[in-house]
């Protein structure tokens, strides 16, 4: 059950909602259904859909209790800079959860109560891997249509969404609009480094790969793995990987994986990373400049952005607190 202090409403037609074991109800009839631990919202079949397909896939790949790696932790405190202690007792918001990598370390690292929202069906696998748990909240919406009153929020967390949502602007809005006066808002996204962003195998090939069926993209990247990670380690072994690698249909192991993982992990992070790459409906890198002066327009102060930089990896991270 929601916790009594939180507000509940119909993002469709502005009235209150109450909920119950069977779901959410509106003047008394169950308008939205709770089932496999989510509240739902929308249906699945939405722009999202591959991102369903592909956490409940690889629903433990990047969650660190499955893995057995600090991953997660390590981004989510690098990029939050969230004191663990001053995280007791509030509402936190993740938009965009995923198979609940971050939620776990929300649930696990914190005393925070958790309100978790995802547009796929990837909430089942948030709640696999995660619940059931009284601190956490599942609901399966749209980032535009969230089902929370405005201003409740005293923490706000978007991690890995933002550039695959329709219009960045507005999701920016709609985040900073849940964040309670003096709460906080941190976003990440894929960056705008120069004209060179999307001179890039994976702006390249996507007009074709994000078109094709889940499970094909997924044989074929699966049976072509293994030689492009020979390939990406020649080109890094001789020195030229920045330049040529970039033209390999495969994530960048050197700039987003661990090192020294065994083959086996190993393979399937860059399955999943490079599925991940090619298959979203949108895949829109922003400049820094531009969303903080988006969080700024819709009344943040203490506005950061820049690079974050936790162990090989970078995130481009803006960050402020509403005014």
């Amino acid at each position: 059950m929601i916790h009594m202090n939180m507000v509940l409403v119909n993002p469709f037609n502005g009235r209150k909602l109450v909920s119950s074991a069977e779901g959410l109800t509106d003047e008394g009839s169950v308008v939205f259904s709770f089932r496999e631990g989510a509240y739902r919202i929308v249906e699945d079949n939405n722009y999202t859909r591959n991102f369903g397909y592909q956490w409940n896939k690889f629903y433990g790949t990047q969650v660190d209790k499955s893995s057995k790696l600090d991953i997660s932790e390590v981004r989510f405190f690098a990029e939050t800079q969230w004191d663990k202690e001053d995280l007791s007792g509030k509402n936190i918001l993740e938009v965009g959860s995923g198979a609940g990598r971050f939620s776990q370390i929300i649930l696990d690292r914190t005393a925070g109560t958790l309100y978790s929202v995802d547009y796929s069906n990837a909430v089942e696998a948030n709640y696999r891997n995660n619940g059931p748990n009284e601190r956490l909240h599942l609901f399966q919406a749209s980032i535009y249509e969230l089902p929370f009153a405005p201003a409740q929020f005293d923490k706000v967390l978007c991690i890995g969404v933002l550039q695959h949502t329709p219009d960045v602007e507005r999701s920016v809005k709609a985040l900073i609009g849940m964040a309670k006066p003096g709460g906080e808002v941190v976003v990440d996204f894929y960056p705008v480094t120069g004209w060179w962003t999307k001179l890039h195998a994976k702006y390249l090939l996507r007009p074709w790969t994000k078109k094709m069926p889940h499970e094909k993209l997924y044989q074929k990247i699966d049976r072509n793995i293994d030689w492009l990670i020979k390939t990406y380690r020649f080109f890094s072994r001789l020195g030229v990987g920045r330049l040529f690698n970039r033209f390999l249909p495969i994530c960048d192991i050197d700039g987003t994986l661990p090192k020294g993982l065994p083959y086996a992990q190993l393979r399937e992070l860059c399955v999943l990373d490079t599925f991940d790459m090619f298959s979203p409906e949108y895949d829109q890198p922003q400049r820094i400049s531009k969303v903080v002066e988006w969080f700024k327009k819709n009344g943040m102060t203490q506005v950061w952005g820049g690079m974050v930089t936790y162990e090989n990896c970078r995130a481009a991270v803006v960050k402020g607190i509403k005014s």
